[in-house]
Protein backbone atom coordinates (compact mmCIF):
# COMPACT_ATOMS: atom_id res chain seq x y z
CA UNK A 1 0.00 0.00 0.00
CA UNK A 2 1.19 3.54 -0.73
CA UNK A 3 1.65 6.14 1.99
CA UNK A 4 -1.78 7.57 1.20
CA UNK A 5 -5.24 6.24 0.46
CA UNK A 6 -6.80 9.72 0.29
CA UNK A 7 -5.67 13.33 0.35
CA UNK A 8 -8.03 14.34 3.18
CA UNK A 9 -9.90 12.18 5.71
CA UNK A 10 -12.55 13.71 7.98
CA UNK A 11 -13.54 11.73 11.07
CA UNK A 12 -17.20 12.45 11.70
CA UNK A 13 -20.01 13.37 9.33
CA UNK A 14 -21.70 16.15 11.26
CA UNK A 15 -22.14 19.78 10.32
CA UNK A 16 -18.51 20.96 10.36
CA UNK A 17 -17.08 17.94 8.54
CA UNK A 18 -19.84 17.87 5.92
CA UNK A 19 -19.46 21.56 5.08
CA UNK A 20 -15.66 21.24 4.90
CA UNK A 21 -15.83 18.22 2.59
CA UNK A 22 -18.48 19.90 0.43
CA UNK A 23 -16.40 23.07 0.07
CA UNK A 24 -13.28 21.05 -0.73
CA UNK A 25 -15.20 19.27 -3.49
CA UNK A 26 -16.23 22.64 -4.92
CA UNK A 27 -12.87 24.42 -4.80
CA UNK A 28 -10.37 21.51 -4.84
CA UNK A 29 -12.02 18.77 -6.96
CA UNK A 30 -8.61 17.23 -7.69
CA UNK A 31 -8.28 16.12 -4.05
CA UNK A 32 -9.55 12.72 -2.93
CA UNK A 33 -11.66 13.28 0.20
CA UNK A 34 -13.22 10.74 2.55
CA UNK A 35 -15.81 11.45 5.26
CA UNK A 36 -16.24 8.72 7.90
CA UNK A 37 -19.70 8.72 9.47
CA UNK A 38 -20.84 6.22 12.10
CA UNK A 39 -24.52 6.62 11.17
CA UNK A 40 -26.27 5.89 7.87
CA UNK A 41 -26.60 9.56 6.82
CA UNK A 42 -24.81 12.86 7.24
CA UNK A 43 -25.73 15.35 9.94
CA UNK A 44 -27.37 13.18 12.59
CA UNK A 45 -30.76 14.44 13.82
CA UNK A 46 -30.51 18.19 14.35
CA UNK A 47 -31.85 21.58 13.37
CA UNK A 48 -29.26 24.35 13.02
CA UNK A 49 -30.30 27.99 12.86
CA UNK A 50 -28.52 31.27 12.23
CA UNK A 51 -29.24 34.94 11.69
CA UNK A 52 -28.85 36.27 8.17
CA UNK A 53 -26.30 38.83 9.34
CA UNK A 54 -24.09 36.02 10.73
CA UNK A 55 -23.06 34.96 7.20
CA UNK A 56 -21.19 36.96 4.57
CA UNK A 57 -22.75 37.57 1.16
CA UNK A 58 -20.02 35.47 -0.48
CA UNK A 59 -20.77 32.53 1.81
CA UNK A 60 -24.47 32.72 0.97
CA UNK A 61 -23.68 31.75 -2.60
CA UNK A 62 -22.56 28.28 -1.60
CA UNK A 63 -24.59 27.57 1.55
CA UNK A 64 -27.95 28.37 -0.06
CA UNK A 65 -28.68 24.70 -0.99
CA UNK A 66 -28.48 23.71 2.68
CA UNK A 67 -31.06 26.22 3.95
CA UNK A 68 -34.47 24.62 4.47
CA UNK A 69 -36.38 27.69 5.67
CA UNK A 70 -35.81 31.44 5.86
CA UNK A 71 -37.88 34.13 7.53
CA UNK A 72 -37.61 37.91 7.26
CA UNK A 73 -38.38 38.57 10.94
CA UNK A 74 -38.45 36.91 14.34
CA UNK A 75 -40.06 37.52 17.71
CA UNK A 76 -39.10 37.34 21.39
CA UNK A 77 -41.56 37.24 24.27
CA UNK A 78 -40.93 38.09 27.92
CA UNK A 79 -43.22 38.85 30.86
CA UNK A 80 -42.64 42.61 30.48
CA UNK A 81 -42.51 42.97 26.71
CA UNK A 82 -42.89 41.30 23.32
CA UNK A 83 -40.70 42.47 20.46
CA UNK A 84 -40.53 41.83 16.74
CA UNK A 85 -36.99 41.86 15.33
CA UNK A 86 -36.71 42.76 11.64
CA UNK A 87 -33.62 40.66 10.97
CA UNK A 88 -33.60 37.50 8.89
CA UNK A 89 -33.49 34.05 10.43
CA UNK A 90 -32.70 30.72 8.78
CA UNK A 91 -32.77 27.02 9.59
CA UNK A 92 -31.10 23.89 8.26
CA UNK A 93 -32.20 20.32 8.95
CA UNK A 94 -30.02 17.24 9.03
CA UNK A 95 -32.11 16.02 6.10
CA UNK A 96 -31.38 19.10 3.99
CA UNK A 97 -27.70 18.96 4.93
CA UNK A 98 -27.53 15.37 3.71
CA UNK A 99 -29.67 16.02 0.62
CA UNK A 100 -27.52 18.96 -0.49
CA UNK A 101 -24.11 17.49 0.33
CA UNK A 102 -24.36 13.82 -0.58
CA UNK A 103 -24.87 14.26 -4.36
CA UNK A 104 -21.70 16.39 -4.41
CA UNK A 105 -19.67 14.09 -2.17
CA UNK A 106 -21.03 10.81 -3.64
CA UNK A 107 -18.32 8.17 -3.16
CA UNK A 108 -16.44 10.41 -0.71
CA UNK A 109 -18.56 9.27 2.24
CA UNK A 110 -18.38 5.96 4.08
CA UNK A 111 -21.32 5.26 6.38
CA UNK A 112 -21.43 2.90 9.38
CA UNK A 113 -17.74 3.69 9.84
CA UNK A 114 -16.83 3.86 13.51
CA UNK A 115 -13.52 5.55 14.23
CA UNK A 116 -11.33 3.92 16.85
CA UNK A 117 -8.43 6.38 16.76
CA UNK A 118 -6.94 9.21 14.74
CA UNK A 119 -3.38 10.43 14.24
CA UNK A 120 -1.94 13.07 11.91
CA UNK A 121 -1.69 10.72 8.94
CA UNK A 122 -4.03 7.82 9.60
CA UNK A 123 -7.42 6.75 10.96
CA UNK A 124 -8.05 3.35 12.51
CA UNK A 125 -11.60 2.02 12.28
CA UNK A 126 -13.23 -0.16 14.93
CA UNK A 127 -12.75 -3.27 12.78
CA UNK A 128 -9.01 -2.65 12.56
CA UNK A 129 -8.89 -1.15 9.05
CA UNK A 130 -6.26 1.58 8.66
CA UNK A 131 -6.83 4.51 6.30
CA UNK A 132 -4.02 6.94 5.43
CA UNK A 133 -3.93 10.57 4.27
CA UNK A 134 -1.55 13.55 4.48
CA UNK A 135 -4.39 15.46 6.14
CA UNK A 136 -6.62 13.95 8.83
CA UNK A 137 -9.31 16.15 10.45
CA UNK A 138 -11.22 15.27 13.63
CA UNK A 139 -14.80 16.58 13.80
CA UNK A 140 -16.49 14.02 16.05
CA UNK A 141 -18.11 16.45 18.49
CA UNK A 142 -16.91 17.92 21.75
CA UNK A 143 -17.49 14.96 24.04
CA UNK A 144 -16.41 15.31 27.66
CA UNK A 145 -14.18 18.21 28.73
CA UNK A 146 -13.15 17.76 32.35
CA UNK A 147 -11.39 21.06 33.06
CA UNK A 148 -13.77 23.52 31.41
CA UNK A 149 -16.24 25.40 33.61
CA UNK A 150 -19.60 25.29 31.88
CA UNK A 151 -23.34 25.54 32.19
CA UNK A 152 -25.73 23.81 29.83
CA UNK A 153 -28.16 24.69 27.12
CA UNK A 154 -30.36 21.63 26.89
CA UNK A 155 -33.43 21.08 24.81
CA UNK A 156 -36.01 18.66 23.54
CA UNK A 157 -37.94 19.58 20.42
CA UNK A 158 -40.92 18.07 18.61
CA UNK A 159 -41.74 18.67 14.97
CA UNK A 160 -45.52 18.48 14.97
CA UNK A 161 -48.34 18.64 12.44
CA UNK A 162 -51.47 20.42 13.59
CA UNK A 163 -55.07 19.67 12.72
CA UNK A 164 -55.49 23.25 11.44
CA UNK A 165 -53.15 26.08 10.36
CA UNK A 166 -51.32 27.54 13.36
CA UNK A 167 -51.34 31.16 12.14
CA UNK A 168 -47.75 31.97 13.24
CA UNK A 169 -45.77 33.13 10.17
CA UNK A 170 -42.46 33.90 11.94
CA UNK A 171 -40.12 32.15 14.42
CA UNK A 172 -40.39 32.93 18.11
CA UNK A 173 -36.77 32.41 19.11
CA UNK A 174 -37.50 32.94 22.82
CA UNK A 175 -40.86 32.73 24.57
CA UNK A 176 -39.95 33.26 28.22
CA UNK A 177 -43.55 33.92 29.31
CA UNK A 178 -43.72 30.20 30.19
CA UNK A 179 -43.34 28.95 33.76
CA UNK A 180 -39.68 29.15 34.80
CA UNK A 181 -38.07 25.93 36.03
CA UNK A 182 -34.61 24.33 36.09
CA UNK A 183 -32.84 27.64 35.40
CA UNK A 184 -33.82 29.90 32.52
CA UNK A 185 -36.57 28.25 30.47
CA UNK A 186 -38.02 29.36 27.15
CA UNK A 187 -39.91 27.79 24.28
CA UNK A 188 -38.52 28.08 20.76
CA UNK A 189 -40.88 27.70 17.79
CA UNK A 190 -40.10 27.52 14.07
CA UNK A 191 -43.08 27.43 11.67
CA UNK A 192 -42.16 25.31 8.65
CA UNK A 193 -45.51 25.20 6.86
CA UNK A 194 -49.01 26.46 7.63
CA UNK A 195 -49.64 23.41 9.78
CA UNK A 196 -46.19 22.12 10.86
CA UNK A 197 -43.81 23.55 13.44
CA UNK A 198 -40.85 22.77 15.65
CA UNK A 199 -41.73 23.32 19.32
CA UNK A 200 -38.63 23.15 21.50
CA UNK A 201 -38.50 23.25 25.30
CA UNK A 202 -35.12 24.88 26.09
CA UNK A 203 -33.15 25.57 29.30
CA UNK A 204 -30.04 27.38 30.43
CA UNK A 205 -29.51 24.99 33.31
CA UNK A 206 -26.94 24.01 35.92
CA UNK A 207 -27.27 20.33 35.02
CA UNK A 208 -27.37 18.39 31.73
CA UNK A 209 -30.16 15.95 32.59
CA UNK A 210 -33.08 15.70 30.18
CA UNK A 211 -36.34 14.17 31.40
CA UNK A 212 -37.70 13.30 27.98
CA UNK A 213 -41.22 12.47 29.18
CA UNK A 214 -41.58 15.79 31.02
CA UNK A 215 -40.13 17.86 28.18
CA UNK A 216 -42.43 16.22 25.63
CA UNK A 217 -45.44 16.98 27.81
CA UNK A 218 -44.32 20.61 28.19
CA UNK A 219 -44.04 20.98 24.41
CA UNK A 220 -47.53 19.59 23.94
CA UNK A 221 -48.87 21.72 26.80
CA UNK A 222 -47.46 24.80 25.08
CA UNK A 223 -49.27 23.86 21.87
CA UNK A 224 -52.56 23.47 23.74
CA UNK A 225 -52.09 26.80 25.51
CA UNK A 226 -51.62 28.46 22.12
CA UNK A 227 -54.83 26.84 20.88
CA UNK A 228 -53.10 24.36 18.54
CA UNK A 229 -54.41 20.80 18.27
CA UNK A 230 -51.58 18.37 17.47
CA UNK A 231 -52.51 15.74 14.89
CA UNK A 232 -49.12 14.03 14.69
CA UNK A 233 -45.58 14.16 16.08
CA UNK A 234 -43.33 13.81 13.04
CA UNK A 235 -39.89 13.95 14.64
CA UNK A 236 -38.12 14.46 17.96
CA UNK A 237 -34.67 15.89 18.62
CA UNK A 238 -32.76 16.62 21.78
CA UNK A 239 -29.34 17.88 22.77
CA UNK A 240 -27.04 19.26 25.46
CA UNK A 241 -24.75 22.13 24.45
CA UNK A 242 -21.98 23.82 26.44
CA UNK A 243 -22.38 27.35 27.81
CA UNK A 244 -18.79 28.30 28.64
CA UNK A 245 -18.23 30.18 31.90
CA UNK A 246 -14.48 29.94 32.27
CA UNK A 247 -11.35 27.92 31.78
CA UNK A 248 -8.88 27.92 28.94
CA UNK A 249 -9.08 27.04 25.27
CA UNK A 250 -6.46 24.35 25.92
CA UNK A 251 -9.07 22.62 28.10
CA UNK A 252 -10.96 21.99 24.85
CA UNK A 253 -7.97 21.18 22.67
CA UNK A 254 -6.04 18.92 25.06
CA UNK A 255 -8.34 15.94 24.49
CA UNK A 256 -7.55 15.95 20.76
CA UNK A 257 -4.84 13.72 19.35
CA UNK A 258 -1.49 15.48 19.05
CA UNK A 259 -1.07 17.17 15.70
CA UNK A 260 -4.60 16.39 14.44
CA UNK A 261 -6.64 19.48 13.47
CA UNK A 262 -10.14 19.64 14.99
CA UNK A 263 -13.29 21.32 13.69
CA UNK A 264 -16.74 22.14 15.06
CA UNK A 265 -17.36 21.83 18.78
CA UNK A 266 -14.28 19.61 19.07
CA UNK A 267 -12.14 22.53 17.92
CA UNK A 268 -13.97 25.03 20.14
CA UNK A 269 -15.73 26.84 17.29
CA UNK A 270 -19.09 27.92 18.67
CA UNK A 271 -20.70 30.98 20.24
CA UNK A 272 -20.08 30.73 23.99
CA UNK A 273 -23.47 32.18 24.97
CA UNK A 274 -25.85 30.90 22.30
CA UNK A 275 -23.93 27.73 21.30
CA UNK A 276 -24.68 28.56 17.64
CA UNK A 277 -22.04 26.84 15.51
CA UNK A 278 -23.18 27.13 11.89
CA UNK A 279 -21.48 30.49 11.05
CA UNK A 280 -18.15 29.24 12.38
CA UNK A 281 -18.45 25.95 10.48
CA UNK A 282 -19.03 27.93 7.27
CA UNK A 283 -15.97 30.14 7.80
CA UNK A 284 -13.70 27.21 8.66
CA UNK A 285 -14.88 25.18 5.67
CA UNK A 286 -14.21 28.00 3.24
CA UNK A 287 -10.77 28.79 4.69
CA UNK A 288 -9.68 25.13 4.64
CA UNK A 289 -10.75 24.67 1.03
CA UNK A 290 -8.63 27.67 0.01
CA UNK A 291 -5.40 26.42 1.59
CA UNK A 292 -2.62 25.84 -0.95
CA UNK A 293 -0.83 23.06 0.95
CA UNK A 294 -3.30 20.98 2.93
CA UNK A 295 -1.62 18.71 5.48
CA UNK A 296 -2.39 17.81 9.07
CA UNK A 297 0.64 19.79 10.19
CA UNK A 298 -0.27 23.01 8.36
CA UNK A 299 -3.97 22.80 9.21
CA UNK A 300 -3.28 21.95 12.85
CA UNK A 301 -1.18 25.09 13.24
CA UNK A 302 -3.98 27.10 11.67
CA UNK A 303 -6.87 25.62 13.66
CA UNK A 304 -4.99 26.01 16.95
CA UNK A 305 -4.38 29.66 16.11
CA UNK A 306 -8.05 30.09 15.17
CA UNK A 307 -9.13 28.43 18.42
CA UNK A 308 -7.01 30.75 20.57
CA UNK A 309 -8.21 33.79 18.65
CA UNK A 310 -11.83 32.66 18.93
CA UNK A 311 -11.46 32.06 22.67
CA UNK A 312 -10.14 35.59 23.11
CA UNK A 313 -12.97 37.06 21.02
CA UNK A 314 -15.53 35.18 23.15
CA UNK A 315 -14.26 36.58 26.47
CA UNK A 316 -17.12 39.05 26.90
CA UNK A 317 -19.71 36.34 26.20
CA UNK A 318 -18.23 34.18 28.96
CA UNK A 319 -18.61 37.15 31.32
CA UNK A 320 -22.28 37.43 30.37
CA UNK A 321 -22.65 33.70 31.01
CA UNK A 322 -21.22 34.05 34.50
CA UNK A 323 -23.64 36.92 35.15
CA UNK A 324 -26.47 34.66 34.02
CA UNK A 325 -25.43 31.51 35.88
CA UNK A 326 -23.66 32.83 38.98
CA UNK A 327 -24.97 36.33 39.68
CA UNK A 328 -28.66 35.74 38.93
CA UNK A 329 -30.95 33.38 40.80
CA UNK A 330 -32.02 30.47 38.57
CA UNK A 331 -35.70 31.46 38.67
CA UNK A 332 -34.92 35.08 37.70
CA UNK A 333 -32.35 34.47 34.94
CA UNK A 334 -34.97 35.41 32.36
CA UNK A 335 -34.69 39.05 33.50
CA UNK A 336 -31.15 39.23 32.09
CA UNK A 337 -32.41 38.29 28.62
CA UNK A 338 -35.52 40.41 29.04
CA UNK A 339 -33.33 43.48 29.52
CA UNK A 340 -30.96 42.49 26.71
CA UNK A 341 -33.80 42.37 24.20
CA UNK A 342 -34.69 45.96 25.06
CA UNK A 343 -31.44 47.11 23.42
CA UNK A 344 -31.21 48.41 19.85
CA UNK A 345 -31.53 45.86 17.07
CA UNK A 346 -28.13 46.41 15.35
CA UNK A 347 -26.44 45.68 18.70
CA UNK A 348 -28.47 42.47 19.04
CA UNK A 349 -27.37 41.43 15.54
CA UNK A 350 -23.73 42.09 16.43
CA UNK A 351 -24.17 40.03 19.59
CA UNK A 352 -25.25 36.99 17.58
CA UNK A 353 -22.49 37.45 15.00
CA UNK A 354 -19.83 37.79 17.76
CA UNK A 355 -18.88 41.25 16.50
CA UNK A 356 -19.69 43.45 19.49
CA UNK A 357 -17.81 46.74 19.71
CA UNK A 358 -16.41 48.05 23.00
CA UNK A 359 -19.27 50.55 23.00
CA UNK A 360 -21.73 47.66 22.61
CA UNK A 361 -20.17 45.85 25.55
CA UNK A 362 -20.38 48.95 27.69
CA UNK A 363 -24.02 49.49 26.68
CA UNK A 364 -24.89 45.93 27.71
CA UNK A 365 -23.22 46.25 31.13
CA UNK A 366 -24.09 49.85 32.08
CA UNK A 367 -27.05 50.08 34.40
CA UNK A 368 -27.23 46.31 34.81
CA UNK A 369 -30.43 45.90 36.87
CA UNK A 370 -31.20 42.17 36.63
CA UNK A 371 -28.44 41.02 39.04
CA UNK A 372 -27.14 42.44 42.35
CA UNK A 373 -24.05 44.59 41.77
CA UNK A 374 -21.99 42.82 44.45
CA UNK A 375 -22.63 39.47 42.75
CA UNK A 376 -21.84 40.93 39.35
CA UNK A 377 -18.47 42.18 40.60
CA UNK A 378 -17.61 38.76 42.04
CA UNK A 379 -17.90 37.03 38.66
CA UNK A 380 -15.89 39.51 36.59
CA UNK A 381 -12.83 37.24 36.52
CA UNK A 382 -12.71 33.77 34.98
CA UNK A 383 -11.67 32.04 38.19
CA UNK A 384 -13.55 28.83 38.75
CA UNK A 385 -15.31 29.92 41.92
CA UNK A 386 -18.34 27.74 41.29
CA UNK A 387 -17.58 24.65 39.18
CA UNK A 388 -20.57 23.12 37.41
CA UNK A 389 -20.90 19.41 36.50
CA UNK A 390 -19.50 18.41 33.12
CA UNK A 391 -21.51 17.53 29.99
CA UNK A 392 -22.58 14.06 28.95
CA UNK A 393 -22.93 15.06 25.31
CA UNK A 394 -22.59 18.09 23.10
CA UNK A 395 -24.44 17.76 19.79
CA UNK A 396 -24.29 20.68 17.40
Amino acid sequence: MSDRDFDVILAGGGLAATLAAYRLRQIRPELSVLVLEADDKLGGNHTWSFHTSDISEDAWEWIAPFVAHSWSEQQVRFPKHTRMLKSGYNSIFSETLHAAAFPVLKDSVRFSARVLSVSPHQVVLSGGEVLRAPCVIDARGMGRVDNLTIGYQKFLGLVVRFERPHGQPYPIIMDATVRQRDGYRFVYTLPFTDDTMLIEDTYYSDNPAIDAHTHRDLCLDYARERGWAVAEIEREERGVLPIVLGGNVDDILEKNADGVPALGLRGGFFHHTTSYSFPFAVRCADAIARMDHLTSESLHRLTVRWAHQHWSEQRFFRLLNRMLFWAAKPQTRYRVLQRFYDLNEPLIERFYSSSLTLADQARILIGWPPVPIHKALRVMGETRVNPIPQPVSSPS
